[in-house]
């Protein structure tokens, strides 16, 4: 988001704000049943990634994807492995 007021923007959003907003993008309705416009569901759409960026951990995102394991089925949270160690 490149808006020159990002942090007074940031300051209006509350949780309650967030919120609603994310119910109205769920519905493209407002609470009192008006449809969003384009320009208000693309608004809704920044303000809640922007929320979401700087206020939420990664895992607790819209549209978060968990790491998957590796092509070895190896998964990044796992433990190190042990090396093998070649007796004589």
């Amino acid at each position: 988001m490149s808006s020159p007021d990002l942090p007074g923007m940031l300051e209006a959003v509350t949780p309650q704000v967030y919120q609603s907003f994310r119910r109205a993008i769920e519905l493209r309705r407002w609470p009192d049943g008006r449809r969003l416009t384009e320009q208000q569901l693309q608004t809704c759409l920044q303000a809640v990634i922007a929320y979401e960026h700087y206020h939420l951990p990664p895992e607790q995102r819209t549209g978060y994807v968990p790491p998957k394991a590796d092509a070895c089925g190896h998964d990044d949270h796992a433990p190190e492995e042990t090396p093998l160690q070649w007796r004589e």
